[in-house]
């Protein structure tokens, strides 16, 4: 009886291995006449024991997907605007059939029982990839425009990217130049962070401005994904210093002070370190460029106030505040530190003597007078309402009011 159960147990495991291998196969000639059915019948393969470690399963269903991409775009070369045609669905398929055909790959790689490795289907999925390598920019541009930010929209910019230099199509892989692919990079950064899927975003960006992105945007808005990221999660506050240092010295490096951002991230990574003089060496090696940037002489206030040279601090912040070059946020930041230092002077005047008088009639001119001459001017230049900057107004006249 046992041997008999187990017999039984045997023909039972051949039928479903014969039943899904006939799937496979008839899902193979169902192909384009009936795609639904044919993807039925392969999931069903893909979920059984017996074909789910098969070569041909995933070969099959990746073939499919791509009869069903290439379809698509025949009836769009007809027809740009053919109904019948769902532009996000169609660069589904491409996508679905890239990842089957990435699943065949070592499977059909997989050696026999006589220890030989025969591929029978990596020549036709290497070509079949390598001729649509050039599609998924285009997929790409339309899972965007419908809304499919991610993972559709980003994975296929990443593969448009990833293709020419990948080591699965070598002498295959398309001849794409690295300008063109760093843009590719930098639209999937867009549509993961479009799709609030900000780590993913980080490093579409990372691989835009490693491959010769030739723009500061790359760079800016790689550095406010891990900002983002950091402000989010505690946990990778270091991590994100770490990135954000990295890129903003490949940034200034590659566009100087063209593009502020980088030079400020990058002498605040050395102030967090309590490395003055690394960052001393960036602001007195521009100064030596340009001796009248306003927004080095604010980056140099800041640098001086948080090592503690206060009269430093004062000076360069005054001196920022001069400069016809100077920008909004050094006005403001030049304002704050003249009202703190203000208040802490005027907090530490004793008695009402003719020294005491003069001491605090040099704070009211040198320190608060010379804060609102700076706000004021900040004013003039703000473009929209500035909580941040009405808050100081509001302190500095209070300060004039009451104590003079």
């Amino acid at each position: 009886m046992k041997k008999f159960f187990a017999f039984a147990l045997s023909l039972a495991a051949v039928g479903s291995l014969c039943a899904q291998k006939t799937a496979v196969d008839q899902a193979a000639k169902l192909g384009m006449k009936d795609v639904n059915q044919a993807r039925t019948l392969l999931k069903g393969a893909m979920d059984d024991a017996t074909t789910k470690n098969d070569a041909k399963t995933y070969y099959t269903a990746g073939k499919l997907e791509f009869e069903v991409f290439d379809e698509g775009q025949k009836k769009s070369m007809i027809n740009p605007n053919d109904p019948s045609v769902d532009n996000v669905a169609n660069g589904r398929a491409l996508l679905d059939g890239y990842k089957y055909f990435l699943q065949a790959l070592p499977l059909d790689s997989v050696p026999n029982e006589k220890g030989q490795v025969k591929p029978k289907y990596s020549k036709d999925i290497i070509s079949k990839i390598a001729g649509h390598a050039n599609d998924f920019w285009g997929a790409g541009a339309n899972f965007f425009n419908g809304k499919a930010y991610y993972p559709e929209a980003y994975e296929a910019f990443m593969l448009y990217g990833d293709l020419p230099v990948s080591p699965i199509l070598g002498k295959d892989a398309p001849n794409v130049p690295d300008s063109t692919r760093s843009v590719s990079y930098f639209n999937a950064g867009l549509a993961a962070y479009s799709g609030q899927h900000v780590a993913e975003s980080a490093l579409a960006f990372k691989k835009a401005r490693e491959a010769g992105y030739d723009k500061p945007e790359a760079y800016i808005y790689e550095i406010a994904c891990w900002q983002n990221m950091a402000q989010k999660d505690t946990t990778l506050v270091d991590q994100a210093q770490k990135e954000i240092a990295s890129v903003a010295r490949a940034g200034y490096e590659k566009f100087g002070m063209s593009q502020p951002v980088f030079v400020n991230n990058l002498v605040n990574d050395f102030v967090l370190n309590q490395n003055f003089n690394g960052a001393y060496e960036i602001i007195n090696a521009e100064l030596a460029k340009d001796p009248n940037n306003a927004a080095i002489y604010g980056l140099a206030g800041f640098v001086y106030d948080r090592a503690g040279d206060e009269d430093k601090s004062l000076d360069s912040y005054r001196k920022a505040a001069t400069l016809p070059n100077v920008d909004y946020e050094t006005l403001k930041n030049a304002s704050k530190k003249l009202y703190r230092s203000g208040t802490e002077k005027l907090n530490s005047i004793q008695g009402n003597d003719d020294a005491a008088k003069a001491a605090r009639q040099d704070v009211k001119v040198n320190y608060l007078e010379a804060a609102k001459a700076m706000t004021d001017k900040a004013k003039s230049m703000q473009t929209e309402n500035d909580n941040d900057l009405n808050y100081v107004i509001e302190s500095i006249q209070y300060a004039l009011d009451t104590y003079f």
